[in-house]
């Protein structure tokens, strides 16, 4: 479990609102009485404090953060002052003995390390997992075992766009675990799209040099909306599968907190009795798989580029801890490796939930931000290779070469081989692995005889097996000793690989309705960006063996003729687990607009604000001007106004009224609020409401508001739009919509 200690949700946030910077709030004078460096916000953990070589120490994280009350070198100096060069006279030159100067200036100057190359962009938590103890018959992993807690590390994160770009980009996003296991480290390296683009490493370069930026002109960023990435796509048509699954809601979505996770490849599991047994691993979030709507997504990347990764903090921070539960798809470990029909080995292939239960084997639970962002979530290292007994892996071509590229792009990024004891990546096993030296060595190592067999160390360290070499040690890692098939060298793949087209088919056909129209507008809005016409001929020849409507649609909106297939379409059942429409889940942590203006009853307003807190879900109060609105009942702190508000940041909106222009609603101060008009509602709460009926979100009102609702164009009677005579009479239904995430009527179908 995260280090921290439990504590009440929002225990220092202001009134249960997220997004308090410091633990404490700051005086209007600068600071000037000397004082110890504040503590951690209570949501924040830092790695746990163990030695390099995973021992634990027992020291506070504070005795690995920056101390002492003054500002002092790098070599514990203190300083005097920190604002000036030291010259030859207050306008003389700057002098070359200046140690201060050169020790500042040189550590900015090396503060960067390269970004990684995919996956660049990303955002992190500390957690726990626990073990159900289900997984006993077919895995001998400890950490799997009934009610056993293991510290965890989660990064979640973009593949194609730099640090820099927008967190809502269409876009595969990567869901890596690190589990700290008694065992050792164990990675779970997966995306949140069960599926991949390539069936070998070796094309790995291939697809991402197609969707990162052309090289002319670093452009487009963090986007496949371009002539390269169909290119690649349409000519390699192994592509399809992935890439309908990123055409579709999948591609955007609507939380980290709100996305499945999943391990990709095909793992072989191995019991105390040593019978094997293939999986698929699987994280189901515990409220729902949701996404955003595209033109939602599109305001978000301008309004808030950072929108997932303040929804993961803010809902830690709240008390709102994400949890999904681990599960796994187990087949038969056949000698081909098959099961009912689908090739395993290829990582373009699922397996229908319908054909193989995902059975559940434990929890995890995010409970505490990071600390520092670098320190942590940019330097953590990840790699498919970190294995514990009882996990092995399989003969997928897309692992093997992934077993080599993510060691070597860990050494190249942290700047050598030692990357295994930067704090965040620290085993919490004790590790002897006779390996020395090298760049960035903390370990203090001793004895003299870092080889084996030695006796100068007193034979230490020894393996986990006897004179024969087999293993005696339970815990000792051993590779499943299967049979190797013997075979030709040769650079080929299994005809069982050559199947493009029936499993993209199996996902479009279990896509809803309002599902398909969405993957519809991605493809046209996709292929209607690439220059090139053959593109996007060759683009809709794809989409034609996947299914003529889905082909038909794009074409007109690209004004193309739709080919027909080249080839007969695949015989499929679809697979009701593949569609992210219907059901009902738990609404915490969602986030609830609540627009008032400063004559409402204030007291019904906090307590309606007490009522959404008290459901775990956030309320924030949009008011035309920041502060508190006074009044009879308040005051009532405001979190957002007309002009800092949008709707994308809000599930559902509640209209207290119908709140009139606000002092600040001029084209001059606000473009927003020039909005041509002219009525008796703020021009931004009309935007607000607005952009919420077209994105599906639950709108409720009373006391007037019905005539706003009126003048930003909601229809009367609307689905999802509940107008009642008080604020209790409106809340329920509208947190029954919001567990169903969307309002999917109002979507034409």
């Amino acid at each position: 479990m995260s280090e921290n200690a439990p504590r009440n949700k929002a225990e220092d946030t202001e009134n249960g609102i997220p997004g308090k910077p410091a633990p404490e709030s700051p005086a209007a004078q600068e600071p000037t009485a000397p004082r110890p460096p504040l503590p951690p916000k209570s949501d924040q953990s830092g790695p746990a404090t163990v030695s390099p070589t995973g021992r634990p120490t027992g020291a506070d994280q504070d005795q690995v953060a920056q101390g002492g009350d003054y500002l002092t070198t790098a070599q514990g100096n203190r300083l005097y002052e920190t604002d000036h060069s030291l010259k030859a006279g207050p306008r003389g030159p700057v002098l070359l003995q200046d140690h201060h100067l050169r020790e500042k200036v040189t550590h900015f100057d090396h503060e960067r390390i390269p970004e990684r190359v995919v996956h660049a962009r990303g955002a992190a938590a500390h957690g726990v997992f626990r073990g159900y103890g289900t997984a006993a018959p077919v895995t001998k992993a400890a950490f799997l075992g009934k009610d056993v807690e293991t510290p965890v590390f989660v990064r979640f994160s973009t593949v194609l766009g730099s640090r820099g770009s927008a967190d809502t980009v269409r876009d595969t996003r990567g869901f890596a675990t690190k589990f700290y296991t008694d065992e050792g480290v164990f990675d779970l390296v997966g995306n949140n799209i069960p599926v991949f683009f390539i069936q070998d490493a070796i094309k790995f370069p291939d697809v991402i040099h197609a969707g990162k930026p052309h090289p002319d002109r670093e452009i487009p960023q963090a986007q496949s909306a371009h002539d390269t990435f169909w290119d690649f796509v349409t000519l390699h048509t192994e592509a399809t599968h992935h890439t309908l699954w990123n055409m579709s809601d999948r591609g955007i979505p609507r939380s980290l907190r709100m996305m499945e996770g999943f391990g990709i490849h095909t793992f072989r599991l191995v019991n105390a009795e040593g019978a094997t047994t293939l999986v698929k691993f699987h994280w189901k979030p515990r409220l729902g798989v949701h996404s955003m709507v595209w033109e939602e997504a599109q305001i978000t990347s301008g309004v808030d580029p950072d929108f997932h990764r303040r929804d993961l903090a803010d809902a830690i921070e709240a008390g709102a801890y994400p949890q999904w539960e681990f599960g796994i798809q187990t087949f038969p470990d056949t000698e081909d490796q098959m099961f009912e029909g689908i090739d395993l080995l290829d990582p373009t292939n699922l397996v229908p939930e319908e054909l193989a239960p995902v059975q559940p084997i434990g929890l995890l639970t995010l409970d505490a931000n990071p600390s520092n962002y670098f320190a942590e979530t940019e330097q953590v290292a990840f790699h498919p290779g970190h294995l514990v007994p009882g996990i092995d892996v399989t003969d997928d071509p897309l692992l093997a070469g992934r077993l080599f590229s993510y060691l070597d792009t860990q050494i190249t990024r942290l700047g050598g081989p030692n990357f295994a004891q930067i704090p965040v990546n620290r085993p919490h096993a004790p590790v002897n692995d006779m390996l020395r030296d090298g760049m960035h060595q903390t370990a203090v190592h001793r004895g003299v005889a870092p080889y084996r067999p030695n006796s100068l160390d007193g034979g230490c360290p020894f393996l986990a097996g006897g004179a024969d070499s087999a293993p005696t040690d339970p815990a000792a890692y051993v590779e499943v000793p299967r049979e190797v098939p013997a075979g030709r060298k040769v650079r080929d793949a299994a005809a069982t690989f050559d199947d493009h087209f029936s499993q993209p088919r199996r996902f479009w056909r279990s896509m809803s309705r309002v599902e398909q129209e969405h993957i519809v507008l991605a493809y046209t809005f996709e292929l209607g960006k690439c220059f090139e016409q053959a593109v996007k001929e060759r683009g809709l020849r794809v989409l034609a063996q996947i299914d003529p409507e889905l082909c038909a649609a794009v074409a007109k909106g690209l004004g193309l003729p739709a080919p027909e297939p080249g080839e007969p379409l695949a015989d499929v059942a679809p697979s009701p687990a593949l569609s992210q429409v219907g059901g009902a889940w738990p609404t915490d942590g969602r986030v609830i607009g609540i627009v008032a203006g400063p004559g409402g009853d204030l007291a019904v307003l906090d307590a309606l604000r007490s009522a959404v807190l008290d459901q775990d879900m956030v309320p924030l109060v949009i008011a035309p001007s920041g502060g508190v609105l006074d009044g009879d009942g308040g005051p009532v702190t405001v979190q957002r106004t007309f002009g800092t508000a949008r709707s994308v940041e809000f599930d559902a909106l509640l209209l207290a009224g119908a709140p009139g222009p606000a002092a600040d609603a001029f084209g001059a101060r606000d473009a927003e609020a020039a909005a041509p008009g002219g009525g008796a509602t703020d021009p931004r709460a009309l935007l607000l409401l607005g952009e919420a009926y077209r994105h599906g979100k639950a709108i409720g009102g009373w006391d007037g508001a019905g005539d706003a609702l009126r003048e930003a164009g909601v229809p009367e009677g609307a689905a999802g739009v509940i107008v009642g005579e008080s604020a209790e009479e409106v809340l329920a239904p509208v947190v029954e919509l919001v567990a169903g995430h969307r309002v999917w009527q109002r979507f034409a179908a």
